[in-house]
């Protein structure tokens, strides 16, 4: 039986977190996994940004120009240490690999024993940063939407040779023989709706790990979205089911994220578990609630680290962590909604009938 890299269980071993999430336990535990958008800056300028879509909430208060300055990133790396996190990602805002510490802060990662891992256009994958990478990162993963030099110039707004230059880094990266997963995750919209299938067998030709299928989110609203994917919904569904019989095996898997919306927006919890469990710290020095809700102060804001500690202000009071309500707040796309509703089954079991398993 093979290990399974996505699951949404992965929390209920850590059991000493779960315990103390309530508002009613006077506990604060460090979070386990925190992701770093070290840098807002980006080489790409994707159409279908969810950052820089006026359409939508996310990236709502982003400065593109705002980055973590060096010695903040450390002060950070040196924070999560002392705490406790498990694990660091660093996804964007911006490009990751166009920040220019990248290196430096995973070197940090690694001296602390702090896995990490990072989201990215896999333009600049190449050299020292992808050799460490390969060696010392846990997964990458690089987001594709075009399928040839031309399709994926006119969705990134990039040069046409482009699509060539990052599958050639893949497939250096891969040679490369390291122990890091890479992946590749693919958001679907009517453009590439019928052309990905190829694009998945040039990323199995070229040796990469997995290949993640998703949709664009094109509206705050989970009706509106499957609107927009109802025309192409069953052509990629069953391009996806082709892809999974031909190309799927043992040493490439394709997880099937593309999928009607509605369990991602609709909550009837009025608290969150997830951003204690997986907190943001922006380019801005703002820690938010989810990737979700990054960049948008007016219902996504935690609070800041720009003049303090990101332990001091984990561990400066609980109630900071209530404020944001995701039954009234949070009636957009939500990556942890299956994951928080997991949690409240498990933290409000009538433990009067607990042994009947």
């Amino acid at each position: 039986m093979k290990y399974h890299p996505y699951s949404s269980m992965k929390i209920f071993h850590y059991q000493e977190k779960l315990k103390s999430l309530p508002p009613n336990e006077n506990i604060i535990a460090s979070p386990v996994h925190v992701r770093i958008k070290p840098t807002n800056i980006c080489n790409h300028n994707c159409s279908y940004c969810a950052y820089r879509s006026d359409r939508l909430q996310l990236g709502k208060d982003m400065n593109q120009n705002h980055f973590i300055p060096k010695c903040k990133m450390i002060e950070i790396i040196d924070s999560c240490n002392q705490i406790g996190v498990k694990a660091i990602t660093f996804s964007g805002g911006g490009e990751p690999f166009c920040y220019p510490y990248l290196l430096d802060a995973s070197k940090k990662l690694t001296s602390h024993n702090i896995k990490f891992a990072a989201l990215t256009n896999g333009s600049r994958l190449n050299g020292e940063i992808a050799e460490f990478f390969s060696e010392n990162a846990v997964w990458l993963r690089v987001s594709i939407d075009g399928w040839d030099n031309k399709s994926y110039s006119a969705y990134r707004n990039v040069p046409n040779e482009e699509f060539t230059k990052v599958m050639n880094n893949m497939k250096s990266f891969v040679q490369l023989d390291g122990k890091c997963h890479l992946g590749v995750s693919i958001v679907i919209n009517e453009m590439n709706s019928g052309n990905f299938f190829e694009l998945i067998k040039k990323i199995k030709d070229i040796g990469i790990n997995s290949v993640k299928i998703s949709p664009c989110i094109t509206s705050n609203d989970a009706v509106e979205n499957n609107k927009y994917h109802m025309p192409i919904f069953q052509k990629v569904k069953d391009q996806i089911q082709k892809a999974i019989q031909q190309f799927q095996s043992s040493s490439f898997l394709i997880y099937d994220s593309y999928h009607e919306m509605d369990e991602k927006f609709e909550k009837n919890y009025e608290w969150c578990p997830y951003l204690q469990i997986l907190p943001i710290i922006g380019a801005d020095l703002n820690v938010y609630s989810c990737q979700d809700k990054a960049y948008n102060t007016d219902n996504g804001l935690i609070g800041s680290i720009k003049d303090t500690t990101f332990k001091t202000f984990w561990f400066s009071g609980k109630d900071k962590f209530y404020s944001i309500n995701p039954h009234k707040h949070c009636r957009h796309h939500c990556i942890a909604n299956k994951k928080n509703q997991l949690i409240f089954e498990y933290l409000l079991i009538d433990m009067n009938h607990l042994s009947f398993v």
